[in-house]
């Protein structure tokens, strides 16, 4: 793959994912009446003293919306190809103010990889702009990769550690919390046989996930299983921003697997 295509591609993907997370903010607003800022500001330290009444002007309801519209603009920007070093840098600020509004993250492992994206991202624009474009492109696509495939592979390997994932009873547990409510009791992932199957398939492709750095080619079947992953954990569990988060990853894996770095 081609590094200007890799680019295109991850910025692309990064910023749906962000436009997507945007609208989301937006639509919780009139939704959320638990977590209001209000009271959430007590669990922020009063030292140093700037940095509550910063937050207070950021995060207050007016200003709130301002924020995540701002961050909506500059997703649309990314998307457009004509985001620079200052807006990666607001993105990136955006996405650590969001971590204190929400108590260190709203959804979890997607917030995570998002932050990864982010700083991928800060990292390509802050060396391009003392170096080469080029070279800032290579840390930044280099930085999400290892850090997207070392969430796989721990992934794996804890699954590995857990005899309920080893035998599959973990499987069915773990789908009884979907959206829809627990599994129909003759839900194919209730026989025994299936969900070992199926918890071995994902624990396996986790664990190799890193052997995606071997071959282009190998890495983009890793990658499409792990989009089928992400789908059916959307598909369960409504979580689209997982789906979308991880995505934003697979330009870069492809890309490295074929510009190595030894």
């Amino acid at each position: 793959m081609a590094l200007s295509l890799a680019i295109r591609a991850f910025e692309l993907l990064l910023g749906f994912s962000l436009a997507l997370q945007s609208l989301e903010y937006l639509r919780i607003i009139r939704l959320d009446k638990v977590n209001d800022w209000a009271i959430l500001r007590n669990e922020i330290p009063d030292r140093p003293r700037w940095v509550r009444p910063l937050l207070d002007r950021l995060l207050a309801p007016r200003a709130y919306r301002v924020l995540i519209a701002l961050r909506l603009a500059l997703a649309l920007g990314l998307m457009s190809g004509g985001l620079g070093l200052s807006g990666a840098l607001m993105l990136f600020g955006m996405a650590l103010v969001l971590l204190l509004r929400w108590r260190g993250a709203f959804n979890g492992g997607s917030d995570f990889m998002t932050l990864v994206g982010l700083t991928g991202l800060l990292i390509a624009h802050t060396v391009g702009a003392f170096t080469t474009p080029e070279l800032g492109w290579r840390a930044g696509l280099w930085y999400v990769t290892l850090q997207s495939i070392t969430s796989y592979f721990v992934s794996g390997w804890v699954k590995l550690l857990h005899p309920s994932w080893r035998t599959g009873r973990a499987l069915p547990q773990f789908l009884d919390t979907g959206i829809h409510g627990p599994l129909v009791t003759n839900s194919v992932f209730r026989r025994p046989g299936v969900a070992r199957a199926v918890s071995w398939s994902f624990t396996v492709w986790e664990g190799l996930m890193p052997l995606a750095l071997l071959d282009p080619r190998l890495a983009m079947v890793l990658c499409a299983v792990a989009g089928g992953f992400h789908f059916l954990v959307f598909r369960f569990f409504g979580l689209n921003r997982f789906f979308w988060a991880w995505m934003a990853s697979f330009p870069a894996i492809v890309w490295c697997a074929g510009n190595r770095l030894w």
